[in-house]
């Protein structure tokens, strides 16, 4: 049986802003009171996993071990079909570059170039379909998880479109639209994404029914 997660604080496992907001958008219902990773001081543990199941557990337990507390953990990352499934589990590393000062850093129009520059390669015939994957952990002090998985089908587009998403948002249009996530309202793109999903199967298993 699912472990239930009782009302109280929680740790979001991420320094990722966009990511934090939107996962706190999702949990606001439920009597959690979330709190960062960054906002604690705790260290990103390095992603070594192959899946995103991998590192999800991997981020999860870190937190919840350094904060003594339950800790939610999310890895997710774009599938393209035409790409064998690729960035995948190596979503944002794509993005990563030096800047000039020498500090490294995540440029998502570089990830999203190089993306387009691969199926460009294959002709202007090629399969455009894509998909978001979140894969969610949730751990507690003990060793204790629990893992749920949600997806998003759609296609990609170029150029890029839209400010209000993050990462690949600009170019992902989803199964149904005609908008990219990045010119969807915030409110609706939380109701059709992949953390959607993968929410509502957490919420499914591990939350009491409110």
């Amino acid at each position: 049986m699912t472990r239930k997660l009782a009302p109280g604080k929680l740790v979001i496992a991420s320094h990722n802003a966009g990511k934090v907001r939107e996962i706190r958008a999702l949990l606001e219902p439920f009597g959690i009171d979330p709190v960062s990773a960054g906002d604690l001081g705790l260290p990103e543990p390095e992603e070594t996993g192959t899946s995103f199941r991998d590192n999800a557990l991997l981020k999860a337990h870190a937190s919840a071990s350094a904060a003594g507390l339950p800790a939610l953990a999310d890895d997710s990352g774009l599938e393209v079909a035409a790409l064998g499934g690729r960035p995948g589990v190596y979503t944002a590393d794509w993005a990563e570059r030096q800047w000039f000062e020498g500090e490294p850093g995540r440029d998502w129009y570089l990830a999203m170039g190089k993306v387009e520059g691969l199926l460009a390669g294959q002709g202007p015939g090629v399969d455009r379909s894509a998909c978001f994957v979140c894969t969610l952990a949730l751990a507690w002090p003990d060793g204790h998880a629990e893992v749920f998985e949600g997806r998003a089908e759609g296609k990609l587009t170029w150029p890029p479109r839209g400010k209000l998403g993050f990462g690949y948002d600009p170019v992902f249009v989803p199964a149904g639209k005609m908008l990219t996530y990045a010119e969807i309202d915030p409110a609706e793109k939380h109701a059709i994404s992949h953390r959607a999903d993968a929410f509502a199967k957490l919420v499914a298993g591990a939350f009491d029914a409110r």
